[in-house]
């Protein structure tokens, strides 16, 4: 999990690096074209005509993405790199514990009804040896309460217990980090705007007048910042409350099926 964690980290700050390297040569391709090939642009004006029809067969995922990376950049690479880096490493965490929770999940009443017939057929030792080979918490669980069988179901109780605490703190794990890019990233945002509203003011007090253009701008500049924080906060909230919801369904069923192999264990004994 830590290397899939680490390569999705390390692709999303690649693509941004490519993104904002392709949408600078894209920026300045066109003053070069002016200055070196005036006399072409009488000869190419017929082909002005098939651009348009060019933009609309790339569709509007191309005019998003072209959209995204003008915005990126008139935003500023320091602070809107910062809140896109949060995003990263925030869906790198969250994509890990999707993949880590789809395999914790296990069907608990398949489980059960197979651990009792292992039990009836070759008694715990079969069991236990299903349990070892059974991916998922659940069966971890099963595993630590029938190795304790023969000090009693007290014991048993016990184990299972404080062995389901330690499997909760592994489903937990990494939430917190998303947690705080989700707290950082709106933090970063507003931050940018500050600085980018003191730069705008810097610029009036330059000028000596105040120009709606002027203020204008500076200000629709520094609150891209803001939206793009919002935007990353609201894209991990989303992911940080489905990941709460499968947690809470894996520990329900954890603790469901505790009890019910606990009674299983009774009903063995008062067999014997």
């Amino acid at each position: 999990m830590k290397k899939l964690f680490a390569l999705i980290a390390v692709f999303g700050m690649l693509f941004m690096g490519a993104s904002i390297f392709a949408q600078d040569e894209t920026t300045e391709t066109p003053a070069a074209e002016d200055t070196t090939q005036v006399a072409e642009e009488v000869v190419t004006e017929p082909v002005v005509a098939v651009e348009p029809e060019a933009a609309k067969e790339e569709g509007g995922i191309a005019v998003l993405h072209t959209t995204l990376k003008t915005k990126f950049i008139e935003g500023g690479a320091g602070f809107m790199g910062a809140v896109l880096l949060t995003l990263i490493f925030g869906l790198a965490l969250s994509f890990e514990r999707v993949i880590y929770l789809n395999l914790a999940t296990t069907n608990t009443d398949k489980l059960l009804s197979a651990v009792e017939e292992a039990m009836n057929d070759g008694g715990i030792e079969a069991a236990k040896e299903l349990c070892r080979n059974t991916r998922g918490p659940v069966a971890s669980i099963f595993y630590q309460g029938l190795d304790r069988v023969d000090e009693g179901i007290d014991v048993v109780e016990k184990s299972v217990v404080s062995y389901g605490s330690v499997q909760m703190g592994l489903l937990e794990k990494n939430l917190s980090w998303i947690s705080l890019f989700i707290a950082i990233a709106p933090m970063l945002g507003f931050m940018g705007t500050v600085i980018g509203m003191i730069e705008a003011f810097d610029t009036i007090q330059e000028q000596g007048d105040i120009s709606p253009t002027i203020v204008a701008g500076g200000i629709k500049i520094a609150l891209i910042t803001t939206v793009t924080g919002l935007l990353v906060a609201i894209i991990l909230q989303i992911f940080y409350n489905y990941l709460v919801s499968q947690i809470d369904g894996i520990v329900n069923k954890m603790e469901d099926a505790s009890i019910s192999l606990v009674d299983m264990l009774v009903k063995q004994n008062l067999k014997k």
